[in-house]
């Protein structure tokens, strides 16, 4: 059942959703060759704690860490350890918040340093499209016509649009309805924007196949075909008019 949010639950979902806008503005200035993910994920605990909030992830299903950190390959999911960035490494960061009860979720993908230009090429497109989705977030408008706006503007590109895994809706709980596919034509319903909804879009763009696996420890997902990946989210309310973008990532 989709979730229509009254004024004092979006009120909830946005103090909530400019605390992890707040997350990301304080990792986005450590991030660079040398860091490892495990400091990134304990940087991510002390600021969520410290402006009074939950990290949404830790223990969520199982989840060891309160950021999901996905590096080059990886898709979405990696789990934060020991292991030190590199010059030219990019890295998703993946982070959600609860605050007095309310969830925000968002991603970010990073160049670490210098990044190749055809690196960059993957991470501008890829947010480009996450742009383009939220564009068509009108109400009245439909689920699918999200999918179809990253599809179409991925498709110049030639990349993989993921289609495994999609976005959501969000703010009473980390996951919701409706599934937000990021792809065109999809299956699934199809219903109506309206206001008051609250959903994360998350478009996962390969520079190759769209195909995925998961490893081992049943968590990270990464490109069938070893090449890289990227992710953009942001956490958006509906509204009668133009989108609301509530979730930001700094500078």
């Amino acid at each position: 059942m989709i979730s229509i949010k009254n004024t004092m639950q979006q009120d909830g979902i946005r103090r909530s959703a400019n605390l992890l806008s707040a997350v990301f503005s304080r990792i986005g200035t450590l991030i660079q060759p040398g860091i490892t993910t495990l400091e990134i994920d304990r940087v991510v605990e002390e600021t969520i704690k410290s402006g009074g909030g939950i990290p949404a992830f830790l223990g969520y299903g199982g989840f060891p860490a309160s950021v999901c950190t996905s590096v080059n390959d990886q898709v979405i999911h990696g789990i934060p350890d020991g292991n030190t960035l590199k010059e030219g490494d990019i890295i998703g960061c993946d982070i959600g918040v609860i605050l007095d009860g309310y969830f925000s979720d968002s991603a970010k993908t990073y160049a670490v340093g210098e990044i190749a230009s055809d690196t960059q090429r993957l991470l501008d497109a890829t947010e480009k499209s996450l742009r383009a989705a939220i564009d068509v977030c009108w109400p009245g408008n439909r689920v699918k016509d999200i999918g179809k706006a990253v599809t179409e503007s991925i498709k110049p590109y030639g990349y993989g649009v993921v289609y495994s895994y999609c976005g959501h809706g969000v703010g009473l709980s980390l996951h919701e309805d409706p599934q937000i596919p990021n792809y065109y034509p999809s299956r699934g319903l199809n219903p109506r924007l309206k206001p008051g909804m609250v959903i994360a879009i998350e478009p996962m763009i390969n520079a190759g196949t769209a195909d995925v696996e998961v490893l081992e420890d049943e968590w990270t997902v990464i490109t069938a075909d070893g090449l890289l990946s990227a992710h953009f989210e942001h956490t958006i309310l509906i509204t009668g008019k133009s989108p609301e973008v509530l979730t930001f990532w700094g500078s």
